[in-house]
């Protein structure tokens, strides 16, 4: 498949404007360094060229541009270009937490904790330096040290990120998820870490409802209790402990019932521990939507060092810019979108529904906060766009730079409405990129034009191509996401996977020694970027490989349709059945005429060999928490497997979404 050239870019950068930012100084450094003739900041793809072929150069330009503080000198950028295994920076001694609180004055904003009822919380830089350094020093008398976990089952807000300083001060490993999770998908992920240490809360809110969570809370507590030594409760509605009980637990004295206020209250100046540059920071988990998730752990080093140079020249966050980034503690977005504190941000985070009352919630909030930039999902936005919202004109969005826009394929007609309703100097982001990577591939900057439909950069650093089956690389032409060169923030390890087994399998036994992502992309030959959905979820039919993404984007044109998936399934009989599954817009109603109209769009806008061999109507899109659509598992459950064996009811947004599915599924083995 070949891709045709839009020649007209809905945004064209500023010179000024690059030239004020990071990304424009970060590009008169090089060329003063190193002298590579570049005609100009609007000249990326030199740059990146530069970035990924000189890469120790381009690491250590990253390194002395940030000035990041090492408490011991590094003696290799890179020991050895090798994939897995690479090691960074060696010699180099440094403390994230230390990184991200070196920054903003004392009675400034760092943290703005917004939640569904209003309430809004301030967290100055000050408040955050002694809140955190006096839970570490909790942590610490507790007997927490280097390498032990502390977990938090915790909403967006101030307790999570103040957590994750705390335990990264001291050099122990973090990890998160939001307590919507079900008590067994919380255990899923945590029980693997045995932590030391508990933080959660007893209530939640979501669309305007309080949901208690203390019996969810004591079965993640007696899941843990072999391992753990205290659980610390918060109190997210209005940040007073209400657990109520502190002390010890008679059914497991070892687990003491510890109040979150009393610990933070104190004004101790932090201690950072210096820590090698790939110690642990945290452990991240994938969807999990197939078997136990997956532990990605990510370090101290590399966190840092990839972090600041994609938020900073990619993203242009600058010291003061006010960053609101929406996203569950569930998503490695939260742990990118609070990483701008490394910047010197301020970091805007909201604990509730994007929907509730209604999709303008998010856009009312990068109003009233003045946020530089705003991030969100394509679904929130294809829900604003069909709610009929204007941004642009009904909120005072004029400190807005930058709108960006990730978790799946973002359509071409998002783009031109992005552009007419919420403002055409408003520079669109999409960005692609995983959990397992830590930072985004691909993405844009101040100097790097906006085309509907496409990323508008392969990301600094990040040797990015499309391959086919042999290995070579394409231009203008569908083939698989890999990387060809290292990455400081590839995973160190997966947790317990001692001989790096999982790891390579998970990336490395296609292409032996090159990073196979799992994606289908096309490099364009302006250096654009085209998603197509996970390679193993590929439409094959009559030997065509076809592109999910190109239905997507074709069927999201239509005001009739919220959401979609479509599966392809082979055949006993040697043949190929592709549906289109369909959630419908509330004033849609099913039937010939619909379905006429969804044919007629996917063979306007993608080809006639896309077009599905039935259009069926379903209440909900089943996708995961972090919005992807579950294809393969689908796949697999109507081709008869037990969905028991192919995906986690935990890892959904809904797990009645399945039903449908699983009923026809049924239907099918009884013909």
């Amino acid at each position: 498949m070949t891709h045709a050239h839009d020649p007209r870019p809905l945004w064209l950068p500023r010179p000024d404007e690059v030239d004020e930012s990071p990304y424009g100084a970060f590009h008169r450094f090089v060329e003063e360094r190193h002298g590579l003739g570049l005609q100009g900041p609007e000249d990326h793809d030199a740059l990146w060229r530069w970035s990924t072929t000189r890469i120790e150069e381009y690491w250590q330009a990253v390194w002395d541009f940030f000035d990041i503080t090492s408490h011991s000198p590094w003696e290799h950028v890179l020991e050895e270009r090798t994939m897995p295994g690479a090691r960074w920076f060696t010699g180099a001694t440094l403390n994230y937490a230390e990184a991200a609180l070196s920054h903003g004055e004392d009675d400034a904003e760092a943290l703005v904790c917004l939640q569904e009822d209003g309430t809004r919380e301030v967290v100055t830089w000050a408040q955050l330096r002694h809140r955190t350094a006096s839970l570490a020093a909790a942590l610490t008398d507790l007997g927490v040290g280097r390498g032990d976990r502390v977990v938090g089952c915790l909403p967006a807000g101030q307790h999570a990120v103040i957590g994750l300083l705390a335990a990264a001060s001291i050099g122990a490993i973090w990890a998160q998820c939001a307590p919507d999770l079900s008590p067994p998908a919380v255990l899923d992920r945590f029980a693997q870490l045995s932590p030391r240490v508990l933080i959660g809360v007893d209530a939640t809110q979501h669309k305007g409802v309080r949901i208690d969570r203390t019996d969810a809370m004591d079965e993640v507590r007696q899941g843990l209790s072999s391992a753990l030594i205290a659980t610390i409760l918060v109190d997210p509605g209005s940040a007073r402990n209400i657990a109520g009980r502190p002390g010890e637990r008679p059914d497991h004295p070892s687990d003491r019932l510890l109040a979150w206020n009393d610990l933070v209250a104190g004004h101790t100046e932090p201690v950072f521990a210096p820590l090698p540059f790939d110690h642990p920071l945290w452990v991240l988990f994938s969807s999990g939507t197939t078997g136990t998730p997956k532990g990605i752990v990510h370090s101290h080093g590399g966190t840092v060092v990839s972090i600041l140079p994609a938020m900073s020249l990619h993203l242009d966050i600058r010291p003061g810019d006010r960053m609101f980034w929406y996203s569950s503690t569930n998503w490695v977005m939260w742990n990118a979108s609070v990483s701008s504190l490394l910047t010197g941000a301020t970091v805007i985070v909201y604990d509730g529904s994007p929907l509730h009352p209604d999709p303008s919630r998010l856009w009312r909030i990068a109003a009233d906060e003045r946020a530089t930039l705003m991030g969100t999902s394509p679904g929130h936005l294809r829900a604003s766009e069909l709610e009929g919202l204007r941004p642009g004109a009904q909120f005072d969005l004029s400190a807005l730079r930058i709108l960006g826009s990730t978790g799946s394929p973002l359509p071409a007609a998002v783009y031109h409405w992005v552009h007419d309703a919420v403002g055409p100097r408003v520079q669109l982001h999409s960005i692609t990129g995983g959990t397992d990577a830590l930072i985004a591939f691909a993405g844009s900057t101040p100097a790097t034009p906006v085309w509907a439909g496409e990323i508008s950069a392969r990301s600094l650093g990040v040797a990015m191509e499309s391959w086919d089956a042999e290995g070579n690389a394409r231009i203008d032409a569908v083939g698989e996401l890999v990387l060809t060169q290292p990455l400081p923030s590839m995973p160190v390890a997966f947790w317990n996977d001692p001989d790096g087994s999982r790891l390579r399998a998970a990336y490395f036994e296609d292409f032996p020694g090159v990073w196979r992502h799992g994606d289908w992309v096309t490099v364009t030959s302006r250096g654009t970027v085209l998603m197509h959905g996970r390679s193993d979820a590929t439409l094959n039919r009559n030997g065509v490989r076809l592109g999910s993404a190109e239905i997507y984007a074709a069927v999201e044109t239509l005001d009739q349709v919220a959401d979609s998936v479509i599966v392809g399934l082979e055949q006993e009989d040697g043949g190929y059945w592709m549906p289109l599954f369909v959630a419908l817009s509330p004033d849609a109603a099913p039937g010939p005429g619909l379905d006429d109209l969804i044919r007629s769009a996917i063979r306007t806008h993608a080809s006639a060999r896309h077009v599905p061999d039935e259009v069926i109507p379903v209440a909900t899109i089943p996708r995961t928490r972090t919005g992807k659509r579950v294809e393969v598992p689908l796949k697999r459950i109507l081709q008869g497997a037990d969905p028991a064996t192919v995906v986690s009811v935990h890892a959904l947004e809904d797990p009645g979404s399945l039903d449908p599915f699983i009923a026809l599924a049924r239907e099918r083995s009884m013909e």
